[in-house]
């Protein structure tokens, strides 16, 4: 296990109707002027934004709002909404909704107080100071209400990029699984994948001796693998949404990371996908993990078969362990299609004329150096060749 420092502070309130509570919590961690941000209609037609706006106005706090939040959050919308709470002195920023609400309030958060474009942060400068934040999470997906990680689609080029830093982390986060039960099938799949994408990406590490960590991503998949078709079989299953929703939240807090080396290349090569075709992040995901496995098998095989044994249940070949690994892969793709994810490039609506520029774009694109990947390092050819394997 590798030395590392691991400090997560954010306050979770988790539960039936803690969004109620909601105002309390933005006093609680020093808001006064609120700017509150979220994406389409569903929390105005569920009535949660309204809840949420009379739990601000029972502490008597102010509020302005700004909607508007999409799929694979923009960076336009960032803009408005840093020019829009300097103008109005917002002091704390509130997310309702799912990862990409959270992205995006996390982006203007950081771009308020700093002097320069805030795309700064996605070039790779640390994230250092930033507005407090909050959220309320609707959607079990992304994980961002507990970590310091931000995803934003640049318009201009049509990228997708991430910063991070201690200064995006919420400073609480409320978690009402309830929330969860209106989301159509292909959503609560969508949010599954990504989940289980966020613990593959750190399972697949080149440091040894993790058994702590890697028992506890094993367990959290094994959660998935339980939970998942119980939600999509039945959305009003309370218990099965909760479990959900408190494993995003740990597959992505870094808890599960922490004392090891982490690989990320799905999420790489799949933002290009969400990017250029506004996929689902996750649905791109479930294309791209086996893909991107299989291709990587052969630097550790070992590691791939103990995910198939302890995770998927097969049978361990030790005369033939990359038989168990391949077999570990399958297991895990057509579990992805067992609940609704699609299963290659053209159920993404993806397009094989366009594998140089996603490559190249992956490989050099923003502040990219060429290569990806921190489990094998992949040139732009081997990423051509990833998405070759999709079609």
């Amino acid at each position: 296990m590798d030395n590392f420092t691991f400090f997560a502070p954010t306050y979770f309130a988790f539960g039936m109707g803690t969004e109620n509570e909601t105002g309390k919590y933005v006093k609680r961690f020093g808001g006064s002027k609120v700017l509150i941000h979220y994406g389409g209609g569903s929390v105005i037609r569920s009535g949660l934004l309204d809840r949420v706006k009379q739990s601000l106005e029972k502490e008597h706090l102010t509020y302005i709002e700004l909607g508007g939040v999409k799929p694979n959050p923009r960076s336009g919308l960032v803009y408005e909404g840093i020019e829009l709470c300097r103008n109005e002195k917002i002091d704390f920023i509130l997310a309702v909704g799912g990862g990409s609400t959270i992205d995006s309030a996390k982006a203007i958060a950081a771009g308020v107080p700093y002097d320069g474009d805030f795309w700064d942060y996605y070039e790779g400068k640390p994230v250092e100071n930033a507005l407090s934040l909050g959220t309320v999470v609707t959607i079990s997906a992304a994980g961002s209400e507990g970590s310091p990680d931000s995803v934003i689609t640049k318009e201009e080029g049509m990228f997708k990029r991430g910063a991070s830093g201690e200064g995006l982390r919420p400073k609480f986060t409320i978690m009402n699984p309830a929330l969860a039960q209106t989301l159509p099938a292909y959503q609560t799949a969508c949010g599954i994948t990504d989940i289980m994408a966020h613990l593959y990406e750190r399972y697949l590490t080149n440091t040894t001796e993790v058994e702590v960590t890697d028992r506890m991503i094993e367990a959290l998949l094994l959660t998935m693998i339980h939970e998942g078709p119980r939600a999509i079989k039945d959305p009003d299953n309370y218990d099965a949404r909760a479990n959900i929703m408190w494993a995003g939240m740990m597959a992505h807090n870094n808890s599960c990371g922490v004392g090891r080396t982490q690989d990320w290349t799905s999420h790489e090569i799949e933002h290009e996908l969400s990017a250029l075709y506004d996929c689902a992040h996750g649905a791109g995901l479930a294309v791209v993990m086996p893909a991107v496995f299989k291709y990587n098998l052969k630097h550790n095989v070992m590691r791939f078969a103990q995910a198939a044994v302890r995770v998927w249940g097969c049978q361990m070949n030790f005369e033939n362990p990359e038989e168990t690994a391949l077999a570990g892969i399958e297991a895990l793709r057509q579990f992805l299609i067992s609940i609704g994810m699609p299963k290659n490039f053209a159920e993404l609506g993806a397009k094989e004329e366009d594998i140089e520029k996603l490559a190249h774009t992956a490989c050099y694109g923003n502040v990219n150096t060429g290569t990806l990947g921190g489990f094998v390092e992949l040139t732009q050819k081997d990423v051509e060749n990833i998405y070759h394997l999709m079609v």
